[in-house]
């Protein structure tokens, strides 16, 4: 079933990179392997998650202060140290203000880590799904949303930190936008083109639903343009 969402998704969105699946977990799974390594960033761990599984603790994340932060894990000393000088840092280089710190989105609960992989081989629902989609399926992704109607309040798209879209998606229980961060194309090395769509798994059935019937509707909307486009043309040319 999970397989199917996610072949699913891929073509609904042509998504250029396998989707990710997370799962918070308050133990070390013994199905999934440790993860190897250090990492500099949360974020990396989603493109290794594209073609391998594993379990990320609290801990393999802390090399990332911001990032740990908005995974909801507690941050011992150093860590802790190291995000106050990190957000310090941001705000002497006036890339945020000092009030925006105690803003930042961050999850509901503390968990001992995440297991991560393809989500084309979960075998249950995950906790979150994250993909990476171009501009031109970004927009089918906040209509299918249904931010981009004119009867609700303005598209809640995120941009620093590019990780918020994760609890912002859980805290909404729908799907949620960011345009990344540098932090987030330094680290992941993703193409400038794209950005991060985050869907809590419980829903993505019902998400894939919605997407389905505004491609349709898209579609229909192309045909009606392109028609007009040719009337136009072939009236200017007469």
């Amino acid at each position: 079933m999970v397989e199917q969402l996610s072949h699913r998704l891929s073509e609904l969105l042509a998504l250029r990179h396998p989707q990710v699946a997370l799962t918070f977990v308050d133990r070390a799974p013994t199905e999934s392997p440790r993860v190897t390594g250090a990492e500099p960033s949360a974020c990396t761990f989603w493109r290794r998650a594209e073609t391998e599984s594993f379990f990320a603790t609290a801990a393999d994340h802390h090399n990332c202060p911001i990032g740990s932060f908005v995974m909801g894990f507690d941050l011992p000393a150093p860590a802790s140290d190291r995000l106050g000088g990190l957000v310090q840092s941001m705000c002497d280089a006036q890339y945020i203000e000092s009030s925006e710190a105690a803003a930042i989105p961050r999850m509901p609960r503390t968990a001992a880590g995440i297991v991560y992989g393809p989500l084309a081989e979960a075998t249950s629902t995950p906790d979150l799904v994250l993909a990476w989609v171009d501009l031109a399926h970004a927009m089918i992704f906040n209509e299918a949303s249904g931010d981009a109607r004119w009867t609700t309040a303005a598209a809640d798209v995120t941009g620093r930190p590019g990780c918020a879209a994760l609890p912002r998606a859980i805290a909404r229980n729908g799907p949620s936008l960011s345009f990344g961060c540098v932090g987030m194309r330094t680290f992941t090395g993703i193409e400038d083109g794209l950005g991060l769509a985050a869907i809590p798994g419980g829903e993505l059935a019902a998400f894939i639903g919605a997407l389905a019937r505004t491609a349709r509707a898209n579609e229909s909307m192309r045909a009606f343009y392109e028609a007009h486009r040719e009337a136009v043309c072939a009236n200017a040319g007469s």
